[in-house]
């Protein structure tokens, strides 16, 4: 990734991250949109399974700071879901919204599966449910938002042209 590309991509995560932290708490869903994955998505679609990782743990342990009873969970989910992007990326990503849609679905549904099996809050029917019910609802409104995004977005995350 160029030097350029990077300082995009880094404008566009930080514009996610303040989205995450400010508007998805007014909107009080069930059902929430989760703008931490879709910048460790757009970072782990750009940069080496390593680097993705890595990025996934930082972005986790900022995420578990706030939940301190399932500390080291989120970190887990993020680092497996951004390497295992990052790895996938050349089998079957392109420039396509549909497949962008799919893309962040199954990754905010694999963040929440091994989420909520990790941290251990929920047992029995109360976990299935979370997980087949609550997950793909919330991997859902997440995969609309990001396609909205990257629709909005795209003059910032296109590779510049000379």
């Amino acid at each position: 990734m160029s030097t350029a590309a990077g300082v995009r991509t880094a404008i566009a995560v930080g514009i996610l991250i303040v989205l995450h932290y400010s508007v998805r708490p007014l909107l009080g869903w069930r059902a929430e949109v989760d703008f931490l994955t879709i910048a460790l998505l757009l970072i782990s679609v750009r940069v080496r399974p390593g680097s993705a990782a890595l990025a996934g743990c930082i972005l986790g342990l900022v995420t578990d700071s706030l939940t301190p009873g399932a500390f080291g969970a989120g970190a887990l989910a993020m680092t497996a879901v951004a390497f295992a992007a990052s790895w996938l990326k050349a089998a079957f990503f392109a420039d396509n919204l549909a497949l962008n849609g799919a893309f962040f679905f199954v990754g905010r549904w694999l963040f929440a599966f091994l989420y909520l099996v990790t941290a251990r809050h929920a047992h029995g029917v109360e976990l299935l449910q979370q997980i087949f019910v609550w997950a793909p609802l919330s991997a859902a409104v997440t995969a609309i938002v990001g396609i909205a995004l990257l629709v909005l977005m795209r003059p910032l995350l296109e590779p510049a042209t000379a």
